[in-house]
């Protein structure tokens, strides 16, 4: 009897897939992010004792790991599907606890957290939607407008957490009110996009 072909045993049902696609997802980039979600309950435990300064070594730790994994992402070209995700999960995950925790204990104005979830919850809410009516998976590219907001949403953060230690002035309404003003830009500008990708699907819609 001939011996099974290398194609036969590929399209043998019930094959265990190559441990080579294990080792893509579990490569340096994402490892790092999972080592960010995991430092997220360390710094809320900091937060809610009002311990401002533990707070902001964790999270300077964690700002330093999302520039690493995608650094390292790039410079070996080890970008996977489920490192798209977790690196944005991960930033919006330790950002929103930080805005709810401080909107609370009334360290950040409650108008910077509503823009912010508004703006998050609308973007995610059209993304299914839009994904729904398409049937197709819309591709997630930051634009620089929402590169920008979260970076001043981070500055924010760490203004409160640093103004505990006084390594920051006690008034930065202005950076507060920049970053309303850029969130709510990108918001719009995501609403724009999400729109016109949508009409170039379903122009029916719109007739």
């Amino acid at each position: 009897m001939a011996a099974p072909s290398h194609s036969s045993i590929r399209a043998r049902p019930g094959a265990q897939p190559a441990p080579a696609s294990y080792s893509k997802l579990l490569n340096l980039p994402n490892f790092l992010t999972l080592c960010r979600i995991g430092s997220i309950p360390i710094f809320l435990i900091f937060l809610t004792r009002q311990r401002y300064e533990a707070a902001l070594y964790v999270f300077a730790a964690a700002a330093v790991t999302d520039g690493l994994d995608g650094a390292v992402a790039r410079w070996f070209d080890s970008r996977t599907e489920l490192g798209a995700f977790l690196d944005p999960f991960a930033d919006k995950l330790m950002l929103v606890s930080a805005f709810v925790v401080l909107t609370i204990d009334g360290e950040l104005p409650g108008y910077l957290l509503s823009v912010v979830m508004i703006r998050d919850i609308v973007i995610v809410v059209g993304y299914l939607m839009i994904s729904f009516f398409t049937g197709e998976r819309v591709p997630v590219r930051p634009s620089y407008l929402g590169k920008l907001s979260t970076v001043m949403q981070l500055g924010c953060v760490i203004g409160v957490l640093a103004r505990a230690g006084n390594y920051w002035p006690e008034d930065f309404n202005a950076l507060l009110i920049a970053t309303v003003a850029v969130t709510a830009a990108s918001f719009i500008h995501y609403m724009y996009r999400g729109l016109v990708w949508l009409r170039s699907r379903e122009p029916e819609m719109f007739a």
